[in-house]
Formats: structure tokens, sequence, C-alpha cells
């Protein structure tokens, strides 16, 4: 993970197989959605900007919602132009979680038979890099929608938890398979940063971490929280900013990181985040597999070039 924040200024998230990115499809930064905003950002318009916006329900993620999302992903995604994404919210929410009123009339079956939530996977299938801008809350689902980004920023107030239980059932969104650490539940991803026992107590005594000015802040719906520190946060987010500063700030990244070669990009997302499913031998061989492709591409001839020549390398993402 330190060799990929070194690269990419830390993507954490999983990637699916390497493969041509698609054929570019126009997309119109204007879509007449309901339930989110598009938009391209920074100076070359090489930054995907998409924003929740239900601010009423504090962008609690409906079906409508996540298809749009879902659309909004495909179209950034298959853009030339764009090399990284920001997903974000209100300064009060990112999201608060999923859509209960949807889901309060379910049954086991239905869930089984329709594959509830699996189309919640289209984040975990993106190959750029996308950048969580979190103010506000981030619960329940719209905790595991951050978790799914490959950078988490937050504002000093944003407030990250997994309630489910309070709501008689537990977290546990379908993702999509083969996808590493964003295809799991928070029940396997949490102890992976937190440890097992920590990560119980987060979700049996819900607790919610709120990041302030002074540090990390532990609110309790239950008992009186145990010791956590700030690692705890560390280990889930990247950077924290004052709240009117936290767009801009991810914004920047997205152009840093879409200044580079968007394949090369690509590759590095796939093995840094294969590791986590591989052996150490598995996750070396896939690192030098990937590695020899780079020597494939013109981006690499260009890269160290320039690097030779001591310019400004000039990538076309081939």
């Amino acid at each position: 993970m330190a060799a990929l924040r070194a690269l990419l200024t830390s993507v954490r998230r999983p990637l699916r197989s390497l493969s041509h990115f698609p054929a570019p499809r126009p997309f119109a930064s204007g879509a007449n959605f309901e339930y989110i905003i598009t938009e391209k950002k920074g100076k070359n318009s090489n930054v995907g900007l998409i924003q929740l916006n239900r601010p009423k329900a504090l962008n609690a993620l409906c079906s409508g919602l996540i298809t749009e999302l879902n659309q909004a992903l495909e179209a950034f995604e298959a853009d030339p132009a764009v090399g990284a994404i920001v997903l974000t919210g209100g300064d009060k929410a990112f999201a608060a979680g999923a859509d209960i009123k949807e889901m309060q009339n379910q049954t086991m079956q239905d869930c089984y038979s329709h594959k509830f939530l699996s189309h919640w996977d289209q984040l975990t299938q993106v190959k750029k890099p996308v950048i969580a801008a979190v103010n506000g809350y981030a619960l329940g689902g719209g905790c595991e929608l951050a978790m799914m980004c490959d950078i988490i920023y937050a504002g000093e107030k944003a407030q990250f938890g997994q309630p489910e239980i309070l709501l008689g059932t537990i977290p546990g969104k379908d993702m999509a398979p083969g996808c590493a650490l964003c295809s799991l539940g928070p029940f396997v991803f949490l102890p992976m940063l937190f440890g097992v026992m920590e990560s119980l107590a987060c979700v049996a005594e819900s607790i919610v971490s709120m990041i302030s000015e002074i540090g990390v802040l532990f609110l309790h719906v239950v008992h009186p929280p145990p010791l956590f520190f700030f690692s705890h946060i560390l280990g889930l987010v990247s950077k924290i900013f004052p709240v009117e500063k936290l767009l801009e700030e991810a914004i920047q990244c997205a152009e840093k990181i879409a200044s580079n070669s968007k394949i090369i990009t690509a590759m590095a997302k796939e093995s840094v985040n294969a590791a986590f499913e591989m052996t150490l031998t598995e996750g070396n061989k896939l690192e030098k597999k990937l590695f020899y492709s780079t020597f494939a591409t013109d981006d690499r001839r260009e890269g160290m070039t320039a690097f030779v020549e001591k310019r400004k390398a000039n990538f076309q993402d081939h």
C-alpha cells in the first residue's frame, strides 16, 4: 500500500483484470440526472466529478441514485480525457446510508432471488482511480461506498460508522466477485484495517467515529467505547482537510493522478490491490508480469526518455 501511495498519492482499492480501456463515448456533463450532479474539473478538464444530490434525505442511497451513479462512472471511465474521478456529497452528509424505506419490506427470498444490492458493484469495477471526498455523515452503505473508492479525503467533521445493528441487521453489500478488498463487506474489510476485536466493537457497539480539529472523537450509541487511536482513521482516510477546502484538495489530487499515463496507472492499481488476495510469491509474480508489460507501451518509452532528457513526459495513454 505504501508503494502505491508513493506512485499514485495513495491508491488502495481493487481493479478488474487489465484490458484496453472502453471505446470512447461522448459524456454530457450536463446530463439530466435526478439524484447526482456531474461535471468535469481541473485545468485540463481531466477530472470527473460526481456529487450525490439528495440533500433532504442526507444522500440516502436509493436505487435511482445508484443507477445514476453507475451511469456516470461508466461515462467517465470511457472518456479518454478523464484520468481520475472524485465522488463527493454535501457538507452535512456524504451519504447517511442506504435508503431503508426501499429495503424494509424485503424478504430473504427477495434478496437471494434478485441479488439484492448487486447493482452497487459498479464502483468496484472502475479502472481509473476514484477519490472519495467525505464531509459529514458516511454511515452504513455510505461508509461502504467511501471504502469502495481508492482514496478517501475527509473533512475535519466527517463521521464514519456502521450502525446497521441498530436496525436489526448487519453490514453486507453484494459486491462483484474477484475484486479484492472492495468486494468484501465491512466484516471482512474492517479487520484488515483495524484488527478483529476493534472492528467487532465498531459494528457490534455501533460506534461512529468523528474526525475533528483535535483528532478523533468516538460518539457512542450503546456503551462507552473502548480506547481507539488516531491510527484507526489513518488506516481508512488518507488526508484530513477543513470542510471548505476538502473538495478543492480532492480535485487537485485527482489532477495529479490524471497527469500520469492512464494505462500505467491502471497497472499499478491492479498490482497493488490484487496483492491482498495473494501470497507474497503470487503477488511478486503478478507485479513482475505487469512490470514487464509496461515495456510494451509507448508511455513507458516516453517516460524513461523524458527522464533521461530531463523534461516532463508527454504521455499518450498507449
